[in-house]
């Protein structure tokens, strides 16, 4: 998701193309509201959408979810509790007591939201108590960053935006990454300084700067790319790099087909180590620094292309650790606990593992084909070759054995890439679902799909499209108010400001609309879910664009963003029929 320039008109006819689909379709069970005339809004009477057409001015909100002038914290009722975790022989691996929590919040909840991310040390006076506080310092930090880069139309609009957030975190429609709720607000509201870290870049000044203190410019995305070159200084750069991203509580993801293979030359003579030597180290960097400074598994994706000569060795590498692991633990003298010694005495249990396949790739193994590697640093001499069929037998035998390597289909990535006159998407992050360009960022937030489902059984479109529009100015706001392990990331993100809206629970969405979840009709819902917040999404970044501009690499890369836009509203009418 980028501000892009010009798109209006496009993103208008791709909301009303997308809610069309939508209506017309019906949503299975659930009757759906997809207009904004004779809406019964069914929660606080008010009658408004808060969906502003464009103006070329600044954004503009409504009180769509929390009641105009009301503190979003008096809308729920509070209670205080514990938040205890144990292991799994019922020691107490943490506890806190007289949190204040939101009465109808789980205990899951409770103790997810206390143990990861209330600031402070446990039983200090620094320690945060309340849900109120913690959203409170990120809403109002956000809002304040909001109203000082001029996102909002008026002060008025400014808080009402401010209350709507908060209504949203707290009522658990949506959530932020985990880096905000860690980092953000730490210093506007509490004075929380740190050590001299990050990056960021000036929007006064045009350039990249590093700031004095950490949290004055937190580090607010959970998803990285990085690139590696094939020389060792930047192969130890990423390390460090990498540890810096684990430290605040980010992840991150690499292709390592840069680095030349273990069945190559150096240029100095003698043989390379090859990129598995090379993640070993990656793999206990990631094990040693703990994500966000918590008592959380760093995250990491690494993988390599299907033309690399070491991609057999790649493939196998973590099935070949898993049995080590399972021979130590039919010993008798290990835990099967994946924390335990078994497995924290094996490589490669750190990172992701994917195989980046091209269509020419697939297409070898439907026939039977050999597959032919080649060198990195020189396209000839060629390197091994293997039958494809034999490299997607072990591909698929390594997932069914440990879960790893997944697959990621290259061709089709880049065919739906937004921005590829700057260059190719390499890498992922670690869970996938951010595929962009080297050296970039992305702040994530998700949306809970089963809060707009109304009591008359009604899926509210109209209230879950605010809500996108909400989540996206937030993230939008963060880009540039927040900082980045790397110059390159801090400057790529101000040139294309990425940004990943999802939404969550759509599994119970779609039981208690009593619809498989692997159904045609469960897919189409799927479908047109992901249709309106794709379509809301863009049209939000457009009224930014109209009003403070577009990313500042659109020119360039304006042909294919609006050519993916075009793509996303031609499938929406390839939606399956199947969806009713």
């Amino acid at each position: 998701m980028h501000e892009a320039k010009g798109i209006e008109e496009q993103g208008r006819s791709n909301e009303l193309v997308q809610g069309r689909a939508i209506v017309s379709q019906g949503l299975g069970e659930i009757p759906v509201e997809g207009g904004v005339e004779n809406r019964d809004n069914g929660y606080n009477g008010n009658g408004r959408s808060g969906l502003e057409q464009a103006t070329g001015k600044a954004l503009e909100f409504a009180s769509e979810f929390c009641p105009a002038d009301t503190d979003p914290f008096s809308t729920v009722e509070w209670e205080l509790r514990t938040a205890s975790i144990k292991d799994e022989n019922g020691g107490v691996l943490f506890e806190q007591t007289d949190c204040e929590i939101p009465a109808d919040w789980s205990p899951l909840a409770t103790n997810v939201v206390v143990s990861k991310y209330f600031y402070g040390e446990p039983g200090t006076s620094e320690r945060e108590t309340s849900v109120r506080q913690l959203i409170h310092r990120v809403s109002r930090t956000i809002t304040d960053w909001g109203k000082a880069g001029g996102y909002f139309a008026s002060e008025e609009d400014g808080e009402r935006f401010y209350r709507e957030l908060s209504w949203l975190c707290l009522h658990q429609h949506g959530a932020f990454n985990s880096p905000v709720w860690f980092n953000v607000g730490l210093y506007h509201q509490y004075g929380v300084g740190g050590s001299r870290g990050n990056y960021r870049f000036d929007t006064e000044t045009k350039s990249i700067r590093r700031p004095e203190t950490s949290y004055e410019f937190p580090q607010a995305s959970a998803c990285f790319i990085q690139s590696v070159e094939d020389n060792m200084e930047d192969i130890m750069r990423l390390a460090t790099s990498e540890a810096m991203l684990f430290k605040f509580g980010s992840g991150t993801g690499t292709d390592l087909s840069t680095i030349r293979s273990s069945r190559e030359k150096l240029s100095g003579g003698g043989t390379p180590s090859g990129p598995l030597s090379f993640m070993r180290v990656y793999d206990q960097i990631a094990a040693v620094v703990k994500s966000g400074g918590k008592t959380r598994r760093a995250a990491k994706m690494q993988s390599l292309k299907d033309w690399h000569p070491d991609v057999m060795d790649f493939i196998q590498a973590k099935a070949k650790e898993e049995e080590k692991a399972r021979t130590l633990i039919d010993s008798g003298k290990y835990e099967a606990n994946f924390n335990g010694e078994a497995y924290s005495s094996i490589m490669f249990q750190n990172a992701n593992l994917s195989v980046r396949v091209s269509d020419e790739f697939m297409q070898a193994v439907e026939s039977d084909g050999t597959w032919t590697t080649r060198s990195v640093t020189d396209d000839s001499p060629a390197g091994p070759s293997y039958q494809a069929s034999e490299m997607m037998h072990e591909i698929s035998h390594g997932t069914w054995y440990c879960g790893d390597p997944g697959l990621q289909y290259e061709t089709t990535i880049n065919r739906w890439h937004t921005c590829p006159k700057t260059g190719p998407i390499n890498a992922s992050n670690p869970c996938s679902e951010y595929m962009f360009l080297d050296d970039t960022a992305c702040n994530l937030a998700s949306i809970n799909l089963r809060k707009f489902v109304r009591p008359d059984g009604v899926f509210d479109v109209i209230r879950f499209r605010q809500a996108a529009r909400v989540y996206i100015t937030a993230q939008e706001i963060l880009v540039d108010n927040a900082s980045y392990p790397t110059p390159a990331i801090a400057e790529n993100s101000h040139l294309f400001r990425p940004l990943g809206l999802g939404y969550a629970n759509l599994g119970s969405l779609l039981m208690s609309m009593g619809i498989p979840y692997d159904s045609d009709t469960g897919r189409g819902i799927c479908g047109a879910m992901t249709a309106l917040l794709n379509g809301e999404a863009y049209r939000t970044s457009s009224h930014i664009a109209s009003n403070i501009g577009p990313f500042a690499s659109y020119p360039e890369n304006s042909e294919s963003m609006l050519g993916v836009m075009q793509m996303h509203r031609d499938a929406v009418e390839e939606i399956d029929d199947a969806c009713p």
